[in-house]
């Protein structure tokens, strides 16, 4: 058949392309595969740019095998576990492709922008959980798309606004979590309809204050309530009685008042049914609340008032009572001794009164027992140790009598006793003093008797017995206290010598033995108290000389030798001791007062002492001498004229010089001449700051001028003023300095930033006056012998770890949230201030810069900063960025941990470039922490901050991480119980930075590795 007489090919011309496009139709299917679940994640990881956390993720293996991901028996893709994979891009909308994906877990990243409102494509997605990444902005009001979601974790971001109402909608959540974002305003009653609940954490966010709805009383399956410093006000609902099934009920840190509700923790519907509404009195049998499953309480930190329900003693399941910090009143209900589950107790500061309950921890493992600042009386309880777990007794400030159990004799794991302010009596049980994890014994203010042990446990570190009976003499054992850093036994009845095996304890900083009976003379070698900061030997029979040896001390700020009996002369070396107070009144002493005394700032530090003379104080037994001779010889005489001479020609250039100084000083009280820019509200005058300016209020001065702390008028209150002053003409740089502090601390507000209250300008000076800060800078506590101010043995490892947190907050919040951004080019220890609470506050913004919009050079004419704390790459370049300080804050970080200075280092090398020789070397990170404050429960968490302190000194400035990275591993070391944990997820160590970070690390070490050394280069991850 001739192609030519086909109709069907070639009749017309559009049958022809029927046919054509008819005969493609198979190699078309053909040619055109299915996109496979593999092909979607190899995108998906290809658009994160093929992060090497997912290296394993390859196209000749099956998704299944991948241990990422979770697949159903058809070899669908129904799970993504991607906690803490270092991933830092968007969430891909092509995720949804996986048309069976029920399980999408990205927690713990670094994942930024909006809610991925992609994810509403995932029609089956059941668990969804995003917390503790970068996520911003508003949780979208249209979130119900997601319907099928039973558990939905947004924790841990930085979402703000409201919470949606649509919330309520997605009915089918079992676990809802909100917590530790931005929320700034509301949240909705709606969420009382998701009648499936079971776990509610909508801790630490700052929402518009807000009661508790009722409506959450409808939440019958809800078993965790998470609700912290959510700014709660109001009553608790007396709906929650309804929450039969609840495990854990957390309303810290709020402030909520009203009484407890007290059927809260009874099965209230089935009382009211069966008991009560028969005439039934008294309390419900145990049996009737077994099925009570609450497990933890914690209402502490509010204003409840209100008797303490008797109900909690049925709760049978009950480990964690917290009521502290609250008006409750009244006495604790003796059934709460009965919980055989419990473990930790806190109702500490309350108006709570009457007995302690006598069966506390002889049914249970009790490990906690704080019930300080009440008005409780009676005993202690007999059996509070019985489980072998108890680690804390504090009951001060009570009014508390009898005699301490010696059942604690037994109890082993018991590391603190604070049994101050009651009415105790007797002696302190033997075998108490030895118990091996005993660290601190604290009975002052009571009436207990008998001796100072002579052996006490191996790590104690402070015996506080002021105000009782002891009596006898001081043991030689005492030297057994090797770690002792606090003495205080005053106003007892000690007698005896001070024996010389007391200078053996060279820990001791604060050593006070003031009030007894002690006699003889000092030991001589008291050289070896060289962390001693405070000395009181006040009100005892001590003789002999002062040994000049007292001078000597590097770290003594404080001494009282007064109503003794020493004799001889003040040793002239003492004036070189910087004393913040001295008091030798009511001794034998004789001769001169050292001039560096000699002022009226020690005017009642010499009182009677009838032989002490002083040329400006008035001293009674000098006077007395002066009145004893009647005839005056021609020598004096002479004398006297020649005196008086010269009081003539001081007298003239005195009033020369008061005649200057009264010009200058009426200059600078001349208000007309100063301009004052205030930042805050101010509780003080300029007139009062510029009249303060005088050398004795001098507290400090460098290069860029003086610093100067001023009274405001109130009693106890201070300003710190830096005076930036040229005789002739201010400095062009001082002056960009104070113009840069202006700028960035007048407009920038934070707990962790020093406050500039206001500034003062004149032509030739300017004055910036601040917050006065109590404990001065950092430096000045970790490396005391260079500052010469405060010791370091006082800074344990909980304060120092305080300090890097707030620090870290601080410079957080410069280079995160201030737009633009802020680098403050000089951050070091001394420029890390302490408030009386140890909280740190950066300070000297003087060499801060803003940095420019995106897309702008940002460029310095010259290398600023400290030495130890400059990043390498400032030698050869003056571009400015945030990774600058990140370097300086690990030299910081290593500071705190090893207590070495900046500078320090094996041949004349910084103490960054020290840490990472000693790494690369493989020695030990224990070898290399301050031994001062290095304990085994602290262990982990300096290791951990060590390696933090390594990775932001980085050479390489892409491998240093953000501070936001670095507030995260830092908070992830505070101490938390353990509900937090496991709540947060958080763990104290860098994962979250092993990336860039830890391949520095590893090639670091790789590259200094001796030749010939085979060990392991494989176990290179740095877990700490």
């Amino acid at each position: 058949m001739e192609m030519t007489n086909s109709p069907l090919c070639f009749s017309t011309f559009p049958s022809y392309i029927f046919l054509f496009l008819f005969c493609l139709m198979p190699f078309a299917v053909i040619s055109q595969s299915p996109v496979t679940d593999r092909d979607i994640l190899l995108e998906v990881k290809r658009r994160w740019g093929n992060p090497a956390s997912l290296e394993g993720w390859k196209a000749t293996s099956s998704p299944c095998s991948w241990p990422e991901i979770e697949c159903s028996g058809d070899g669908s893709v129904t799970g993504i576990h991607l906690k803490d994979y270092n991933i830092v891009s968007k969430i891909p909308a092509n995720i949804c492709g996986l048309k069976n994906l029920t399980v999408l877990d990205l927690s713990w990243n670094y994942i930024p922008n909006k809610f991925p409102t992609g994810l509403y494509n995932c029609s089956k997605l059941e668990h969804l959980d995003l917390s503790q990444n970068y996520f911003v902005g508003p949780i979208p009001s249209d979130i119900d798309r997601l319907r099928n979601l039973r558990h939905l974790d947004l924790g841990g971001n930085n979402f703000t606004g409201d919470v949606p109402p649509t919330i309520g909608n997605m009915t089918e959540l079992r676990l809802l979590y909100l917590y530790s974002n931005l929320f700034d305003g509301t949240f909705p009653f709606e969420i009382s309809k998701l009648s499936n609940l079971e776990s509610l954490g909508m801790s630490f966010n700052n929402f518009l204050p807000a009661k508790i709805p009722p409506e959450f009383g409808n939440l019958k399956k809800l078993k965790v309530i998470w609700w912290r410093a959510a700014n709660l006000i109001g009553e608790i609902p007396r709906g929650f009685e309804n929450l039969l099934s609840l495990e854990d009920l957390d309303l810290a840190y709020n402030s909520l008042e009203g009484e407890i509700p007290r059927g809260l923790f009874l099965l209230a519907n089935l009382s009211d049914v069966f008991l009560f509404k028969n005439g039934f009195s008294g309390h419900i049998p145990s049996g009737f609340a077994e099925s009570s499953r609450l497990s933890r309480v914690d209402l502490s930190m509010n204003n409840l008032s209100g008797e303490i329900p008797g109900g909690f003693g049925d709760l049978q399941r009950l480990e964690v009572l917290h009521l502290f910090s609250n008006q409750l009143y009244g006495e604790i209900p003796p059934s709460i001794g009965r919980i055989s589950s419990l473990k930790n107790f806190k109702v500490f500061t309350n108006n709570l009164s009457g007995i302690l309950p006598p069966e506390l921890g002889l049914h249970s493992r009790l490990e906690a027992f704080e019930v300080f600042g009440n008005r409780f009386t009676g005993n202690l309880p007999e059996n509070l140790c019985a489980g072998k777990a108890l680690t804390g007794i504090t009951a001060y400030e009570n009014n508390l009598t009898g005699e301490i159990p010696r059942s604690l004799e037994n109890c082993d794991a018991l590391r603190t006793i604070q049994l101050y302010s009651n009415g105790f009596s007797g002696e302190v049980p033997a075998g108490i003093w030895t118990l091996k994890n005993l660290t601190s014994v604290m009975l002052s203010d009571n009436s207990f008797s008998g001796q100072i042990p002579s052996k006490v446990a191996q790590n104690f570190t402070r015996l506080e017995i002021n105000n009782n009976r002891f009596s006898g003499e001081i043991p030689a054992g005492v030297s057994s206290m090797k770690t002792i850093i606090v003495f205080q036994a005053s106003n007892n009845q000690i007698s005896g010598h001070i024996p010389v095996e007391f200078t053996a304890l060279s820990h001791l900083s604060e050593l006070n033995l003031a009030g007894n009976s002690l006699s003889g003379e000092l030991p001589s070698k008291i050289l070896s108290w060289s962390s001693l900061t405070t000395l009181n030997l006040a009100g005892n029979h001590l003789s002999g000389e002062i040994p000049a040896a007292i001078a000597s001390l590097p770290d003594l700020l404080d001494l009282d030798l007064s109503q003794n009996q020493f004799s001889g002369s003040i040793p002239p070396e003492l004036g070189h001791v910087r004393l913040t107070s001295l008091n030798l009144s009511s001794n034998k002493l004789s001769g001169n007062i050292p001039d560096q005394f000699d002022n009226m700032a020690f005017e009642t530090s010499f009182l009677n002492n009838p032989n002490l003379c002083s040329h400006n104080l008035k001293l009674p037994g000098c006077q007395a001498q002066t009145r004893g001779s009647n005839r005056l010889s021609p020598r004096i005489l002479a004398l006297i004229l020649v005196l008086a001479v010269t009081v003539f020609l001081v007298t003239i250039v005195v009033t020369l010089y008061m005649f200057r100084d009264y010009r200058n000083k009426k200059h600078i009280l001349d208000i007309a001449t100063w301009k004052v820019t205030s930042f805050q509200k101010l509780d003080f005058s300029e007139e009062n700051i510029l009249s303060s300016l005088t050398e004795t209020n001098m507290i400090g001065s460098g290069g860029s001028g003086k610093v100067y702390k001023i009274s405001t008028g109130k009693l106890g209150e201070y300003v710190a003023v830096k005076r930036i002053w040229n005789d002739r003409k201010l400095d062009h740089t001082l002056e960009r300095e104070f113009l840069a502090e202006v700028e960035i601390l007048g407009s920038i507000r934070h707990s962790n930033i020093v406050k500039l209250l206001c500034c003062v300008s004149s032509d030739g000076s300017k004055l910036l006056v601040y917050e006065y800060m109590e404990y001065e800078s950092l430096d000045r506590w970790l490396h005391p012998k260079k500052r010469g101010s405060f010791q370091g043995i006082g800074l344990d490892w909980p304060k120092r770890l305080q300090i890097a947190i707030g620090a870290a907050h601080g410079l957080c919040y410069m280079h995160h949230d201030c737009s633009p951004p802020i680098v403050h080019r000089d951050v070091k220890s001394s420029n890390i201030l302490l408030d009386s609470e140890f909280n740190p506050k950066i300070a000297d913004f003087g060499l801060a810069k803003i940095l420019a919009k995106k897309g702008e050079l940002n460029t310095m004419s010259a290398v600023a900063g400290s030495f130890g704390y400059l990043a390498p790459e400032y030698a050869y370049t003056t571009r400015v960025n945030e990774k600058i300080d990140i370097y300086s804050f690990g030299v910081v970080l290593l500071e705190l941990v090893t207590g070495r200075e900046p500078n320090f280092g094996e041949e004349h090398t910084s103490l960054a470039e020290w840490a990472w020789k000693n790494y690369a070397e493989a020695n030990s990170i224990d070898e290399m922490l301050d031994g001062e404050i290095k304990k085994p429960g602290f262990l982990d968490e300096m290791k951990t901050v060590f390696t933090l302190g390594l990775i932001c000194t980085s050479t390489s400035p892409s491998s240093r991480p953000s501070m936001k990275e670095v507030v995260q591993i830092l908070q992830s070391c505070r101490p938390l119980d353990k509900f937090e944990r496991k709540m947060s997820g958080k763990n104290c160590d860098v994962a979250p930075l092993l990336g860039n970070g830890d391949k520095y690390l590893a090639s670091y070490k790789r590259s200094s590795r001796k030749i010939g050394d085979e060990s392991d280069d494989d176990n290179l991850m740095l877990s700490v």
